[in-house]
């Protein structure tokens, strides 16, 4: 390095003693400002030629590499592998069935239920049905009604999260949670009859535990999806003017052991009232410890619009809890 600085002092750039240039980063830093300063005056080449600064210019490309790029790559050493994405949506559980079987079948095809963990293949899913019930349960958080049983809490920033039919039942199912007749015809269970949404609020968290241990042990998984009912808003595939997603309303992000996201994308819409969607994603290893969900682009309440996209969500599915590695 020593002697590519000696030729540049010879041609009048970087023209500080040594020992202020004693790292790459410092070095790449005062070939930014000479260059900055050369092009100000209007490519002035007063010490040196046009090769001489076409040089610098390609050796500026590789210090910074060096020196910056390198650094941040060295942060970074363990290879990424993406997981798998399983995504589908349509106007009806029919739609989407295809993708639903195809991760379940990833994930290891036997339903795991109630059984005390961790167990060494399988995977657990939720339909908050509870055997048939029609029942809409007032909005608790954290939600702990499958915390011991199935190793998953949920939690809301909103009142809390709830479940229930889309009307009838004896509370009225979410048309009453929410006042709003329009609900009737907005929404359908993937899985027939209850749905599951936050109150107050649009995100629900979701982390994870050996069943069996009330809470004790935290978990990670392998993968995680969930089943969504009426999202309008486009799935984020084209630029969308400026903002690059096209304004898609429903979001997805998983999370490892130390807070650090692993992976984030949008939910695909099926635009019409009444339709289904379905996101997942399955890793090789357990290391979703914690995921979180925005719903639609609003708390519930208001009437889906235009403006208003609401949704509602169904069944969670995800790997067997394992303990944190």
């Amino acid at each position: 390095m020593m002697s590519v600085y000696s030729r540049l002092r010879r041609l009048g750039v970087c023209k500080q003693p040594d020992a202020r240039i004693s790292d790459l980063d410092a070095f790449a830093e005062c070939l930014r400002v000479r260059l900055f300063f050369e092009f100000r005056k209007g490519f002035e080449m007063r010490k040196y030629s046009i090769l001489a600064l076409s040089f610098i210019m390609t050796l500026l490309i590789v210090v910074v590499g060096m020196s910056g790029g390198s650094a941040q790559a060295q942060g970074n050493t363990k290879s990424f592998v993406a997981p798998k994405v399983f995504q589908a949506a349509g106007p009806n559980a029919a739609a989407i069935q295809g993708s639903v079987d195809a991760f379940r079948a990833a994930l290891g095809i036997q339903n795991n239920g109630n059984a005390i963990g961790p167990l060494g293949a399988g995977h657990r899913e939720i339909n908050w049905d509870g055997g048939g019930s029609n029942a809409t349960t007032p909005p608790v958080t954290p939600f702990n009604t499958f915390l011991n049983s199935r190793g998953g809490q949920f939690t809301t920033p909103g009142v809390g999260l709830a479940q229930g039919p889309v009307s009838g039942g004896p509370q009225g199912g979410l048309v009453t949670l929410f006042n709003n007749p329009t609900y009737a015809t907005t929404f359908a269970a993937f899985s027939p009859v209850r749905l599951f949404t936050p109150v107050g609020s649009n995100i629900t968290n979701a982390v994870f535990f050996i069943p069996g241990t009330n809470g004790n042990v935290p978990a990670t998984v392998s993968g995680f999806g969930a089943i969504f009912t009426d999202v309008d808003l486009p799935d984020g595939s084209g630029p969308g003017a400026k903002q690059g997603n096209r304004f898609a309303s429903t979001l997805m992000e998983f999370f490892g052991v130390n807070g650090e996201l692993l992976f984030s994308s949008f939910v695909p819409a099926s635009p019409g009232n009444a339709g289904q969607s379905f996101f997942a994603i399955k890793f090789a290893t357990a290391k979703i410890a914690r995921v979180r969900i925005t719903a639609g682009n609003v708390a519930p309440g208001p009437n889906d619009d235009q403006t208003h996209d609401v949704v509602m969500m169904d069944d969670f599915i995800y790997g067997e809890p394992q303990m944190h590695p």
